[in-house]
């Protein structure tokens, strides 16, 4: 409902359209017939989009062009904004299941866009712009059909044309814009199509255009921080990813439940006894049901985690080494555990490296590669006894989100190298950073001889972990996002 000032300036604005068209004839101004009825349009239109009530302040739109189930820093905003009485539209893509926190969230209002695909059958460029324009509609119709917001918050990358299109309904509605950067769009795309090719300027050239055009912006390391001031004139808040309250070490029943789950479709978890028929036993643990209580299996084997998106920026091939050297390590009579390596994720890449995986010969590590609901995932990484990561930031400034969570889990890190990455793993204090796949062996090999014990360096970096536990996501989000919003 229009406020009276609204009611009044409407009709005020109107009636100065002819009043300024005279003092242009006046003047004796050319002004064509084309602008004049273009403004006579458009002014009543942008009053229109810019209408207010008594809810504007408290409504934000979170705007991600991914899917929302694997973009948890989106569902985190989502619901950190929920719980400071904001009012959240998130639009995102519906590929996967969003945290179940998020779908029961009265405050939130999940609106899905499908993914374009563009026109097939011609040159790439002519694929990609094509999508690019169909998508900006889209983006344009839904934006511009919800209430007007407060602020948009908008996930970059991918931020083509999701930037644009954003901030045009922000001008047109009077919105705040914020960019939230997790990365540059053009450096994911440099991996696969390379620096000079003409998709990958064309999209520098927009995130330099439309990026500093928002009202405020967040980063999320110190090194991005510096390089969006430096190379972009872009003033933003670092705001470090952080585990949410989800992400902590699970209980032994609870990993129990969750072997148990995975037996059913993983072989992996399988234990070859006849207590698993019961519930009794996997490959991990036990359950006594005269006691009811769990215990884990002295010579179990180890568990390790790995998570993905299966794209460019992650060389899966390194682990793949590493796991055929650790076997041979075995075979060659190292005192190790069997290991049981789980990955998790969807991604373009996947059938790439399945076919690399069951080409394998592997007696004593065994690898599965499930697609885990939001609410297992902690629980697995909790569960957990190493974790590998093998993502390495296209712009060398982001910092993987995975091993946020793992260290939210207390679970010790492997995680490759590349510039910003001692932000967050400090080697030998709770990871290890390798370079290639041959080094990430050797740390397999170091930290997993003493396995179960928890007196070697695994246990140390566990230790230290629970130690120096920082802030959780609500606390961090409270002190460096919720001013930007509050404050506008």
């Amino acid at each position: 409902m229009a406020t009276p000032v609204q009611r009044v300036a409407f009709p005020a604005a109107l009636a100065l359209i002819p009043l300024v068209l005279a003092l242009f004839y006046g003047a004796g101004w050319d002004v064509r017939w084309p602008l004049v009825s273009a403004a006579v349009v458009g002014l009543p239109v942008v009053l229109w989009l810019r209408r207010r009530d008594g809810g504007f302040e408290r409504r934000v739109c979170v705007l991600v062009l991914g899917d929302i189930g694997r973009s948890p820093r989106m569902q985190y905003h989502s619901l950190s904004l929920s719980k400071h009485g904001y009012d959240v539209t998130l639009v995102g893509f519906l590929d996967s299941k969003p945290h179940g926190d998020v779908l029961k969230d009265e405050r939130i209002h999940i609106v899905p866009v499908a993914e374009v695909k563009g026109f097939r059958g011609g040159p790439q460029i002519l694929t990609y712009v094509s999508k690019v324009l169909v998508q900006f509609v889209q983006l344009l119709v839904v934006l511009l059909r919800m209430k007007t917001q407060a602020h948009i918050l908008m996930q970059n990358p991918p931020g083509l044309p999701g930037t644009a299109a954003a901030w045009l309904v922000c001008v047109l509605r009077g919105s705040r814009f914020v960019i939230d950067w997790h990365n540059y769009g053009y450096t994911i795309m440099a991996l696969s199509l390379g620096h000079k090719h003409p998709l990958v300027r064309l999209a520098s050239w927009y995130e330099h255009v439309f990026g500093p055009l928002a009202t405020h912006n967040l980063c999320v390391t110190n090194a991005m921080k510096d390089d969006l001031h430096h190379n972009w004139g872009i003033k933003a808040t670092t705001l470090y990813d952080r585990p949410a309250a989800i992400f902590r070490e699970t209980p032994l029943k609870t990993q129990h439940e969750l072997f148990l789950r995975l037996s059913h479709t993983l072989p992996v978890f399988r234990h070859s006894s006849e207590d698993e028929d019961d519930g009794k036993a996997t490959v991990f643990s036990v359950r006594d049901p005269a006691k009811d209580t769990v215990t884990l299996r002295p010579g179990r084997p180890a568990l390790l985690v790995s998570s993905t998106s299966w794209t460019e920026d992650e060389d899966f091939s390194i682990l793949l080494q590493a796991l055929q050297e650790y076997e041979a390590s075995i075979q060659g009579g190292a005192t190790l555990p069997e290991l049981v390596c789980v990955i998790t994720g969807k991604g373009p890449q996947k059938e790439h490296y399945m076919k690399m995986i069951d080409s394998m010969s592997l007696k004593h590590v065994k690898i599965c590669t499930p697609w885990l609901e939001a609410e297992d995932y902690p629980v697995l990484l909790g569960s957990a006894d190493l974790g590998v990561c093998l993502h390495k930031s296209s712009s060398g400034l982001d910092l993987p989100m995975k091993v946020v969570d793992m260290f939210g889990c207390c679970l010790p890190v492997c995680a490759v190298h590349f510039k910003c990455l001692h932000e967050l793993v400090k080697h030998d204090e709770n990871g290890l950073i390798f370079r290639d796949g041959h080094q990430l062996a050797q740390q397999l090999n170091s930290l997993l001889s003493e396995f179960p014990s928890s007196e070697g360096k695994l246990g140390r970096f566990r230790r230290n972990l629970r130690a120096s536990r920082g802030q959780r996501w609500d606390d961090n989000w409270h002190q460096n996002a919720l001013p930007l919003i509050s404050s506008s």
